[in-house]
């Protein structure tokens, strides 16, 4: 019998020449390394940017992905590696998908991940079947995660370098999008290899600072950003101790987050106070000391799974990573449903709050398992 034909480096049973490769560029430096990397192997590469927002007021603004000045990277990027690049405006897709649903979980009291909801709902779906369209064979992206095979099929792992791992914002891929994505920075172990395969590349971007803000939340001012979208939705109210004493006023639930501690306007109190709870009914600010911020069951809801068998039914031990910047701890998964559960954190965490991602990673292992979103109850 004939042997298959040899894999390619992405996987693919093809001459690189004979693979379509649609690569998402942000104009940074991550996903145009990619691209260049993807062209000098020989692939048929197509570079695609998204206008996620209003052009005017991106080329305004710097440090944010998809801005003006990035697509404008990308573009060049595409030219001095010669393959066709297209800018695609997804500006009201963006606003439905993404920007409404942050504006509202802000008011409603959580704390949105709209980077997550972006991936799941533009760039890997409209994208994705756009990057069909085109007749690509994969997509490739810049993100710091691994796609693996398993026995089962392709599998999600954490980056080779764990201080840029994106798994966190990445947890709700589906094993049928992971099927078609790729990931070619996922094993590097260091961002200075990246830059340096920029430089080997010669690429403008290989000295282009990392984006640090969302990109549609200019230096990181949430309820500037809320108030313009819902104006008049910031009303006043009061900030209420947990044991019931009424000790200020604020100008809007939306200024404060849970676990905050700074900026609360209600100095001259003999014992440092944190933000444990949003009651956006009553428009009141509740405050406490910091042992009241310590959360050990987590309401999961939305759960995408990418473990092995179905989620429900059995309770599984792994590690569970409640914030982005919170290493993954151990935790009991009890699924309620195919798409809910009560995570038990062994060791209790501060700062929990709805709206943010819950995301399981195996016990002893590099694998994203999966996640959902946290809701009631916290």
């Amino acid at each position: 019998m004939p042997l298959d034909p040899a894999l390619n480096s992405l996987g693919l049973p093809k001459a690189p020449a004979d693979t379509r490769v649609v690569v998402a560029m942000s104009g940074g430096v991550d996903s145009s390394v990619v691209a260049a990397m993807l062209k000098d192997e020989g692939y048929d590469v197509v570079g695609v940017t998204l206008q996620l927002y209003d052009h005017g007021a991106a080329l305004a603004k710097k440090g944010a992905c998809c801005a003006g000045v990035d697509i404008h990277d990308a573009r060049r990027v595409a030219e001095e590696m010669n393959f066709p690049h297209y800018v695609l405006d997804y500006e009201n897709i963006f606003k439905d998908a993404v920007i409404d649903e942050f504006a509202d979980s802000y008011l409603a009291g959580a704390t949105p991940v709209p980077c997550i909801r972006c991936n799941e709902r533009v760039k890997f779906k409209d994208l994705l079947e756009t990057a069909k369209d085109l007749d690509a064979d994969c997509m490739a992206t810049g993100h710091y995660i691994q796609r693996k095979m398993g026995l089962a099929g392709p599998e999600l792992h954490t980056a080779g370098d764990p201080n840029r791992d994106q798994s966190y914002f990445l947890f709700s891929t589906t094993a049928e999008q992971l099927d078609f994505l790729r990931f070619p920075l996922g094993h590097l172990t260091s961002k200075a290899e990246t830059r340096a395969l920029a430089a080997k590349y010669g690429l403008a971007v290989a000295d282009k600072p990392d984006s640090q803000d969302i990109c549609f939340v200019p230096n990181g001012d949430y309820a500037a950003v809320i108030e313009k979208l819902r104006p008049g939705a910031a009303e006043p109210g009061e900030i209420v101790h947990a044991d019931g004493r009424v000790l200020g006023d604020h100008s809007g639930v939306i200024h404060y987050t849970i676990g905050q501690r700074r900026g609360l306007g209600i100095g001259g109190l003999d014992e440092p106070l944190y933000v444990v709870k949003l009651d956006v009914d009553n428009r009141r600010v509740i405050v406490g000391p910091k042992e009241m911020l310590a959360t050990r069951t987590v309401p999961v809801r939305e759960i995408n799974w990418l473990g092995d068998g179905p989620f429900e039914g059995e309770t599984r031990e792994v590690r569970v990573r409640v914030r982005s910047t919170r290493p993954p701890a151990p935790a009991v998964i009890r699924p309620v449903s195919a798409t809910e559960a009560e995570v038990e954190l062994l060791t209790p965490e501060a700062g929990i709050s709805p709206g943010q991602a819950c995301v399981f990673y195996e016990g002893d292992g590099s694998r994203v398992l999966g996640g959902g979103w946290i809701w009631r109850g916290i």
